[in-house]
Order: structure tokens, then sequence, then C-alpha cells
């Protein structure tokens, strides 16, 4: 099974024409997902790739009925779309806009929170559900994607992109598949977190093992700690934490936005001690991650 999206998922893509959008639209259409609408202001009356364009998500909104968004839209346009798309109940927002100012991210994870709205990102690349349907721009064209992304009972939640692919690639190669893979942003205010994710994955009957990726700096790795000494998990946890290197190179910054070390806590070391304290089965390199799934 999956989380969040499957594909009954109706799609509606907020800068649709923009290259980037023209780009993840194609390359979703192609994978069999339901792009229905798009939006970009003064562009109503278009298409891309044959999917509508309208002016505002209310059109959008009153015409297909969309249950997922997709927000690719100038930074400073971010909050105001989605604002929209929260005030037009649209139940999954995923926002692939990077450089979002934190008073815009916050607010709009705020109203999201309030009004039972699910964000993912900012900064995110989407989720998929294999062979069901992708959200966003994770796996790229649908040739590729299809040979990474392999169906099978592994969720994966990574703050990286990138990785949520390699991930994906590396479990594919060792016969492992997965439900549900979600590259939740890296930023350091983003919508939703390991730890608001798990119970997802742990009412998923369809997933047994969740893989998560992150780098040092934020609270994301204390967040999910916390929720397993709460309520415990039925889901065997493998983790890698990058960035080990810059306990050796004091002063260098790595990895995105949210990747800030403010406190030794914030450590890639810490970490790794952190969650395997909980339970966590904390792999040493990328290449152990299969291995530790299997247990």
């Amino acid at each position: 099974m999956s989380i969040l999206i499957d594909e009954a998922t109706r799609i509606l893509v907020l800068g649709i024409t923009g290259r980037e959008a023209v780009s993840f639209t194609r390359d979703t259409l192609d994978y069999g997902g339901r792009v229905v609408a798009g939006v970009t202001p003064g562009r109503g009356g278009r298409d891309v790739h044959g999917v509508p364009v309208y002016d505002t998500v209310r059109e959008a909104v009153e015409a297909h009925q969309p249950t997922a968004a997709v927000i690719a839209v100038p930074p400073r346009a971010l909050r105001d779309a989605a604002f929209e798309c929260i005030a037009y109940g649209i139940p999954l927002v995923v926002i692939v806009t990077e450089r979002v100012p934190r008073l815009d991210a916050a607010q709009v994870v705020e109203l999201a929170a309030r009004e039972g709205v699910r964000v993912i990102g900012p900064n995110s690349m989407g989720l998929i559900s294999p062979g069901k349907t992708k959200v966003g721009s994770v796996g790229g064209p649908a040739a590729d994607t299809a040979r990474s992304f392999v169906p099978g009972s592994v969720g994966i939640m990574s703050r990286s992109g990138g990785m949520t692919t390699e991930i994906a690639s590396l479990l594919a190669q060792h016969g492992l598949g997965v439900s549900t893979a979600i590259s939740i942003g890296g930023d350091p205010i983003t919508g939703s977190s390991f730890a608001s994710l798990l119970p997802l994955f742990e009412a998923d009957p369809g997933t047994a093992a969740v893989v998560t990726f992150s780098e040092p700096g934020g609270a994301m790795e204390a967040e999910l700690v916390e929720v397993v000494r709460e309520r415990g998990t039925r889901l065997r946890i493998v983790s890698f934490i990058a960035g080990n290197f810059m306990a050796e190179m004091p002063g260098v910054r790595f990895g995105h936005a949210g990747a800030l070390v403010q406190r030794e806590e914030d450590s890639a070391a810490a970490k790794s001690a952190m969650l395997r304290g909980a339970g966590v089965h904390v792999a040493g390199a990328l290449a152990d991650i299969p291995a530790l799934v299997r247990g």
C-alpha cells in the first residue's frame, strides 16, 4: 500500500508554465500520475502537455477537485499560493520552491496545521508511491523513476531529494522495494518531519521498515527518538546521517539550509548515538542500509 498518495490522487500544479514545472509535469504524466490542472496567473486558457491552465486556484479547484497540489512558484509568491491551496481545502500541499523566507514558511506551516492540511516541503522534490503515482519531481523522467523505485515494503523519509532516489535505487539493487518515499525538504522549517510522518507509515500495512536520511543540524532526529520512546514502533527504522567529516573541519557548512550545527547535540555523531539509544539501526555507510533493513 502507500501513504498520502495513490492511483486516485488528482494533482494541481501551481506555476505550471515555469521551466521546472513543465518538466516534472511531463515526467509525472509519463509515469501515470493524474495531473488534472495547473495555475499560472495571466496564462489561463492555455495548456501544458494537455493539462489545462487556469488563472486562479479557485477556478482549478471548482473544475477539477484536486486532492494534491505541487507549488513551484518564486519564493516571493509562495505564501499566497500555499494559503490559497489551504483555503480551498486541498488536503496535501507539496512545496518544491526553495529559499522561502522563514517567516513565510512558518506562517504556511501554522495555517496548514490549523486547517488539517498536510504540507511537504519547502525545498522538497515531492513523494512517490512506486507503480501508483508520484507528486513533484522526485525520480526524474518516468523511465529513470521506474528503475530506481520498485514497489515494496520500505518507506523512505529524506531531507535530500537526490538521496531519496539514491536510497530507493540502492534498495532495488538488493531486491528490496519502496511503499512510499518522501523528500521532506532541506529547509530549516518544513511542514512535515520524521516524527509526524512515522504514524502514517505505522498505519500502513504495506510498510514494514522505514529508512531516514538526514544531515547535521536541527532537531528532527530528537523528535523521532521522543516518539519512538514514548509510543514504541512496530517498524524497523534504519537511519543514515551524512556529514560525519564536519567534526574534522570546523566552520565548514554542509548540505541544505537546515544543516546548521548550533550545538554539540546537532552533530552527526551525537545524533547517531541518540538514535542508537532508542533502538534505531544507524548505518555507518549508505551501502549498509539494505542489510540493516533486512535485519
